[in-house]
Formats: C-alpha cells, sequence, structure tokens
C-alpha cells in the first residue's frame, strides 16, 4: 500500500470511563460535624452551613463561623480524597487533611481526633 493512502488511527485514551475519586460528605460526617460544633461553642464556634453542588449532589464546601466573625471563618471542602482546609476571610490554604475529622480538629480540637462516629 502506498504511503499516500495509509491513514494513522490516533490512540489517544478515552476519558469516557474515567470517574475521578473525590471524598465524599456521608452522613457520619454530618452527625461529627453537628457534636463537633455542639462541643466547640465553649470555643467560639457558632454555626455550619453545608453548601450541595446541587439539589442531592456532593458537597461543593462546609462553612465554619466563629463568635469573633460576621463572616464565615473557615471553608472546608473536597478535593480528590482528601478534604482542604481554607481561612475564608484571608482566602488562604491552611491544609489537606487525608480525613474529615482531621480538618475539623485542626480548625478546633474540640473532639478527640479521630472519634468518628460509626456509618
Amino acid at each position: 500500500m502506498p504511503a499516500t493512502m495509509m491513514t494513522l488511527k490516533a490512540t489517544t485514551p478515552s476519558t469516557d470511563n474515567v470517574v475521578p475519586l473525590r471524598a465524599n460528605f456521608l452522613p457520619r460526617h454530618r452527625e461529627y460535624l453537628m457534636r463537633w460544633l455542639d462541643a466547640g461553642t465553649c470555643m467560639g464556634l457558632c454555626d455550619v452551613d453545608i453548601s450541595p453542588r446541587s439539589g442531592n449532589g456532593p458537597i461543593e464546601h462546609v462553612l465554619v463561623w466563629v463568635r469573633e466573625n460576621a463572616d464565615p471563618a473557615y471553608l472546608l471542602r473536597p478535593e480528590g480524597m482528601n478534604w482542604v482546609l481554607v481561612d475564608n476571610l484571608r482566602d488562604h490554604r491552611l491544609g489537606s487533611f487525608k480525613t474529615f475529622e482531621a480538618a475539623l480538629y485542626a480548625i478546633r480540637p474540640v473532639l478527640a481526633c479521630g472519634a468518628t462516629a460509626a456509618a
């Protein structure tokens, strides 16, 4: 076959079957968050807000208010298989944590780190 007649097929990997790994906000996280908030009121924790991406989709972020500020002080969001903690007032990334509980512990150590409720 002449070289001008040959067609080469591009062998690019298909991304149709790629599912990005993402930490999920589970019922146990919600229960732990409420326990953490309740236990942390004496340390200045005021309120939290869980914001979903869409109606029943995965969460976009969790906002945490502390007594010293009218605006949310912290933002916690899933990023890959970790939880990223952001100083929301200064828009500064504070760290990446393997567990949701460890990220909350970094804000206020009011519950034992790893004291996760059963799912």
